[in-house]
């Protein structure tokens, strides 16, 4: 059943993605590229424009000194902007250091310091503030452009500034960019993203030019997006989940509406109605949770049609994808409840939606197939940052539940014998920047690199992925425990839950920590008298905690008996990256959870 795709992409594609960009505009300058909110309005951009504007940054930043490959930082959240800067400083010849925007002021001044910034792209006050506490550390940081923030006309210079500078600059040497996009040679360094890490201290990671063509002219070769797509782009940018949709739309050409809000989501998928979306599992678990239980708060009749509804949709996707025929009675039932139910679900994601693309954890099957139910195609994918974030992706035509696809065209996976992913292509990274002896251990000679996720693949290829090298543990009486998967299974059991920590490392058995999504708990409160009450007062609600006692019993009934949950606590706090116990990629950091609540899991093995 495997797909052949065409590898011949890599001999013909851009050497660097300053000419990918370049050529991009040249081939659709009428057509629209970027779309984002302008107060209360949205304000779209052709490429030609988008091309005349990156332009002009890129000439001001040539202007400031900029050379080839020396790092400029980005400290903003996911805007048009941001992807302005990042094209500039590309098209200029150097390399984007991606920093969150909310990275604490210490650790924002390691990882400019650690690249060896030069130049800083800084959103507004907040972030200029952070390189003024710090700025004697910062030595080679000879300017600060600011898109919101407030320029001193000297170190800080607005981005009007920038691009005023740079139009004077092309004045005296009118070919300098496209005279740039010429010389980049494909293993030119162009960008370091620092991982941020569900343990230790950031790494940057190397990625060269090469690096981001493959990966949009992978996804191009594959036929899974054309012109006529429209993205609705909310990821962080500076996840190389994020800038890999970048490097998509540069190969396919379509448009892309940005806002990085994430409480704007849904609100703007109704006003884009987009054709595709990539998120994180966290917003399908989410969505998933609050249909599910808004529809059995309404009770009635209203519940029952929408509980045979997915009865009938799980029972018709099952037979196809067994290859099966569709009886009468099925068929007509399914079309009475597409109309009923499943449109409807459609709908609160625009209605136009083909496929989204799931990527950064891992996907739980269950929320997998029911959102394929109501008629909406998940596509999970996977990658690291170290893989400059694509390297397996379902395909629209092919894909299987339960597995991340497929690798990219053009890339080879391969299982070490113990059980671990390598991963060898183009889209694999150059190193750890200063970091000689871990580029060592995680890359081989032959350029191997070893992903630290455990995983098999099947008969076809695809790749299933069963956990973390790292986080896979065993008990006191010897079996190992992979936690993720039971993580997952819970999350698809649980409506209320936002995440889910299996703890038993060198213990005689598992307990539980929970966390309650704040959205259902205070929905759950509203409707049982507990209107206005606290978070951590709502979660001590007996009747929630019996609930939640429920589905732990429904997740036993699921596991082995080593695997069982025996004890459990509900978290009094929600898990934020304010807080730093999540990843900007919403990824549980898991040591710092275990530490912040050591006396409370002690509790639970006294």
């Amino acid at each position: 059943m495997s797909i052949n795709f065409d590898t011949s992409f890599i001999e013909t594609m851009p050497k660097n993605v300053a000419a990918q960009f370049l050529d991009r505009v040249a081939a659709t300058p009428n057509g629209e590229a970027f779309r984002f909110p302008r107060g209360t309005a949205w304000e779209s951009i052709t490429w030609r424009e988008a091309g005349e504007q990156v332009t002009r940054v890129a000439a001001g930043l040539k202007s400031l000194g900029i050379e080839s490959e020396q790092r400029v930082g980005i400290a903003c959240s996911t805007r048009y902007e941001w992807i302005l800067a990042d094209l500039g400083i590309m098209c200029a010849g150097g390399a984007t250091t991606t920093v969150y925007p909310s990275t604490k002021a210490d650790d924002t001044a390691y990882i400019l310091s650690d690249s060896d910034c030069h130049i800083v792209f800084a959103e507004d006050d907040d972030q200029i503030a952070k390189l003024v506490a710090h700025r004697a550390e910062l030595p080679h940081v000879s300017k600060v452009v600011t898109f919101d923030g407030t320029s001193d006309g000297d170190w800080v210079i607005s981005l009007e500034e920038l691009e005023k500078l740079g139009t004077d600059y092309l004045a005296e040497h009118p070919t300098a960019i496209t005279d740039e996009a010429e010389r980049i040679p494909a293993d030119q360094l162009a960008t370091l993203v620092y991982t941020s890490g569900t343990t230790g201290r950031s790494k940057g990671v190397r990625l060269l030019h090469r690096s981001w063509v493959y990966e949009g002219e992978a996804i191009k070769a594959q036929g899974i997006l054309t012109e006529a797509d429209l993205q609705f782009l909310w990821l962080p940018m500076s996840h190389v989940f994020g800038k890999v949709l970048l490097s998509t739309q540069l190969a396919c050409g379509f448009a892309t509406a940005i806002d990085g809000r994430v409480d704007k989501i849904i609100d703007n998928l109704a006003i884009i109605r987009p054709t595709f979306m990539g998120a994180a599992p966290r917003i399908f678990e989410k969505a998933y949770g609050r249909i599910l239980t808004m529809t059995a708060t309404e009770g009635g009749p209203k519940e029952k049609i929408f509980n045979q509804a997915f009865k009938v949709g799980h029972a018709v996707d099952k037979l196809k994808r067994e290859g099966k025929g569709i009886p009468p009675h099925l068929r007509v039932q399914h079309a009475l409840f597409d109309k009923l139910v499943f449109s409807k679900v459609r709908e609160r994601f625009g209605g136009r939606v083909r496929f989204f693309i799931s990527g950064s954890a891992a996907l739980n099957r269950e929320v997998a197939e029911w959102f394929h139910a109501a008629g909406l195609i998940i596509l999970e994918g996977y990658g690291l940052t170290e893989t400059s974030a694509g390297a397996f992706v379902n395909h629209p035509t092919q894909y299987r539940f339960g597995t991340v696809g497929l690798p990219f065209p053009g890339s080879e996976a391969k299982i070490a014998e113990d059980g671990e992913v390598l991963i060898k292509g183009p889209n694999v990274m150059d190193g750890y920047h200063n970091l000689p002896e871990q580029t060592a251990e995680a890359l081989t000679a032959d350029g191997w690199f070893h992903t630290g996720d455990i995983g098999e693949l099947d008969p076809d290829g695809m790749l299933r992925i069963t956990d973390r090298k790292k986080d896979l543990f065993k008990t006191s009486g010897g079996k190992y425990i992979a936690p993720t998967a039971i993580e997952g299974t819970f999350k698809a059991i649980s409506p209320y839950a936002s995440n889910f920590l299996v703890i038993g490392n060198e213990r005689n058995f598992c307990v539980a920590l929970v966390v309650i999504d704040p959205d259902q708990a205070n929905d759950w409160a509203k409707q049982n008298g507990m209107e206005g009450a606290s978070y951590a007062d709502i979660v001590k609600a007996p009747a929630l905690q019996a609930i939640i006692a429920g589905h732990i019993d429904e997740l036993n009934s699921r596991l082995n008996r080593w695997e069982t949950i025996k004890k459990h606590v509900i978290l009094d706090h929600d898990l934020t990256v304010e807080s730093g116990e999540l990843t900007p990629s919403l990824k549980v950091k898991r040591k710092v959870v275990e530490d912040n609540n050591k006396d409370l899991i002690a509790s639970l093995y006294s």
